[in-house]
């Protein structure tokens, strides 16, 4: 198969729909501090898939993804993991003791990841889909993992050190003595189903980049 240069749209169009919600999502926030910190990794994200898009552009998939997390950090960052509206009324509906929108947040923290890792690894190391698929496997979980453990150090962090209403806010624990478990448990859960669900067109699409 040929492989063809990558047109810009498609990312600079995920872009565009990040930027119009985080103009909503800032303004007027529950907590501005606990904003910067809910959607910190969306900031850091979005200049570096400017400063990589010639030398390493993603796939669409890896750009899409990035986008629908990058929502849902932004509207948690609004209104805090533990108040958002849909949460709410999920709660209501079925009974729940907790709003758990906090938990849709850890699922995208594996399933998100774990594309951009899985891509990263198979175009830049020697363990490569098409070689190694199980090794691959193995190591984008691990990250995966791994990067979910020191998001809930920098939480626990913030919550011994920083003000107390903002560390209470940004755990969003709710009371839930198993928290950091549920959201590693999560997240582990996200970045399996991710693999296993997008394999094959994440595969397409990468064996269609021009590197």
């Amino acid at each position: 198969m040929t492989k063809q240069p990558r047109s810009a749209t498609f990312p600079l169009a995920c872009l565009a729909v990040v930027l119009v919600v985080m103009a909503w999502s800032l303004w007027k926030p529950f907590d501005v501090a606990t904003w910067f910190l809910e959607v910190m990794p969306l900031l850091v994200a979005i200049p570096a898939f400017a400063a990589t898009r010639r030398t390493f552009p993603w796939t669409n998939l890896a750009y899409g993804l990035v986008a629908v997390h990058g929502i849902v950090l932004m509207v948690g960052g609004h209104y805090t993991y533990a108040l958002v509206p849909a949460g709410d009324w999920v709660k209501e509906a079925f009974g729940f003791e907790r709003n758990h929108y906090d938990r849709l947040g850890h699922v995208t923290q594996g399933f998100v990841p774990a594309i951009l890792f899985r891509e990263y690894l198979s175009r830049r190391s020697p363990v490569r889909a098409s070689a190694h698929p199980g090794w691959l496997f193995f190591f984008t979980t691990s990250i995966c993992l791994a990067v979910s453990a020191c998001y809930e150090f920098l939480e626990w962090a913030v919550a011994v050190f920083g003000p107390n209403e903002q560390g209470i806010a940004f755990l969003g624990t709710q009371g839930d003595e198993w928290d950091t478990q549920w959201d590693m448990f999560l997240c582990l859960l996200g970045a399996v189903a991710a693999q296993l669900l997008l394999r094959r067109t994440h595969d397409r699409q990468m064996s269609r980049l021009a590197l």
